[in-house]
């Protein structure tokens, strides 16, 4: 099945792809699957939108209001989530799942459920689904209601992220040591990696807490108490994790501005060193090149030790002009 995991730590998914389906599991009322169907109390169901078979399966579902399919089987990227005759349904971002892409990418997961039945749909693999099938097939946890399993969903992706703004400040932590302690000279690439790395996580987490916060507001007087609790939470957790992200975005920063500032400290050091180096030599230039014209009347050009005074005459310029230099620099 496309869900399945390239590892050994992956149980095993039904095959159900005669329906377009990508997994399917039946609830008893403990919250744990159950092979048999008419002890199920609800229903999960994942289907896949680049099979042709799972779309045409959600548009065969009766049970589903027309602007619930429609969110399901959106063909754009809109992102939202909304309740409408007694169904939440909506399209969340998570991440793509790992043995399936090389880069970190953001893919999405379109969702609709009422008391009985969740009905799930993606273009690609998820990291978060796959990580609570796993869960389901284990047996580590309860399910009792579709709204515990998509908050399962939706923690889950928010702890990952989490997850990984803890690794990165600490990554930060090492940065801001190596430029404290003037060790900062390949730092650069350190600090553009974990920039790029937050901007990701900044994204990601900010539309889901966005998302989360319209549908508290906008539909609050309609959800049910346990369904407002569960978005509330959830909402309250993804804006925390976003005030985190912000305050590691804004250190990556100010590491960024202090390692800016050095680099043009360096920068100025290597052109005064530079411009010294210019104004020394400039007058030995003039010198070489007046001595060097093919015309008469040069003097010295008799004397035996007309070389040497040239040559004394020279340094003696270009040690008044750095001791000038110096100077004129020590002041600045």
């Amino acid at each position: 099945m496309a869900d399945r995991a390239q590892s050994s730590e992956t149980a095993k998914t039904p095959e159900l792809d005669d329906e377009g389906l990508v997994l399917a599991f039946d609830f008893a009322a403990d919250g744990y699957q159950t092979e048999d169907a008419g002890a199920a109390g609800w229903n999960w169901k994942n289907y896949s939108l680049t099979d042709a078979r799972g779309r045409r399966k959600i548009e065969a579902l009766e049970n589903l209001p027309a602007i619930v399919r429609a969110t399901l089987l959106a063909g754009d990227d809109t992102l939202h989530i909304d309740y409408d005759e007694g169904w939440l349904h909506g399209a969340i971002t998570d991440t793509r799942h790992k043995h399936y892409t090389d880069a970190r990418e953001i893919g999405q997961l379109r969702f609709a459920f009422n008391e009985t039945l969740l009905v799930s749909a993606r273009r690609h693999p998820l990291q978060s689904v796959d990580d609570v099938r796993r869960v389901v097939e284990q047996r580590k946890k309860p399910f009792r209601s579709p709204s515990e399993l998509m908050e399962a969903i939706i923690v889950n992706s928010v702890n990952r992220l989490s997850g990984e703004l803890i690794k990165i400040a600490d990554e930060l932590d090492s940065i801001e040591d190596s430029i404290v302690g003037d060790a900062w000279h390949g730092e650069r690439e350190r600090l553009t990696a974990v920039r790029r790395q937050l901007v990701f996580i900044h994204r990601h987490v900010a539309t889901v807490s966005g998302l989360l916060r319209h549908v508290e507001h906008m539909h609050d007087d309609e959800l049910p108490p346990a369904l407002s609790n569960t978005v509330s939470r959830l909402a309250q957790r993804s804006i925390a994790l976003l005030h985190d992200s912000e305050q590691v975005q804004s250190r990556a920063r100010l590491l960024q501005d202090e390692l800016i500032a050095k680099l043009g400290a360096e920068s100025n050091r290597l052109l005064y060193v530079l411009s010294v180096m210019t104004a020394v030599l400039l007058p030995m230039t003039i010198i070489s090149g007046l001595f060097g014209m093919n015309v008469g009347g040069l003097p010295f050009m008799e004397n035996p030790e007309g070389f040497w005074l040239v040559a004394i005459g020279s340094g003696l310029i270009a040690a008044i002009v750095y001791f000038a230099v110096r100077r004129i620099g020590g002041r600045n």
